[in-house]
């Protein structure tokens, strides 16, 4: 099994593209939910996920945590690609406004999230799930701690 030590000498990008090359990569919350990498370059990361009736809220649509979820992955990993290698972060903020429901039937959302700033101790990043239409779904914002 493959260790975050393996990855110590590898930037954020290097790190992730590795990973994700992996034929299994370590648990992680995107293998968990179905996420695919759709886009993963410095500073510009996308992921898609599949929604299912088990992602669904008493209403029967597309629970906001999905999305939350999906966003707080797109944009720390927007962070993340453009840190130095043996640099870590993590979210310390995180704000999410919802546009419209989305079926929890299937259908593909989209997320993408790009950086803001990246600085010596914190980096911020802008992120917008979208579903298959292209329709706005929801969008953030997100404050990451940087660890040196």
């Amino acid at each position: 099994m493959t260790t975050a030590l393996d990855f110590a000498g590898l930037s954020g990008l290097e790190a992730l593209r590795a990973m994700f090359a992996m034929p299994e990569p370590p648990p992680n919350i995107g293998s968990f939910l179905g996420m695919r990498v759709e886009r993963l370059e410095e500073g510009d990361v996308a992921f898609s996920l599949p929604t299912r009736p088990e992602y669904a809220n008493p209403l029967g649509t597309l629970h906001g945590g999905i999305c939350a979820t999906l966003l707080d992955s797109v944009m720390a990993c927007a962070v993340h690609s453009r840190l130095p290698a043996g640099v870590g972060y993590g979210t310390l903020e995180l704000k999410v406004n919802y546009v419209r429901a989305v079926p929890a039937d299937g259908g593909l959302i989209t997320a993408a999230g790009t950086t803001i700033h990246v600085g010596r101790s914190t980096a911020t990043a802008e992120g917008r799930v979208t579903d298959a239409e292209g329709r706005l779904v929801a969008h953030g914002t997100t404050t990451c701690m940087i660890y040196r």
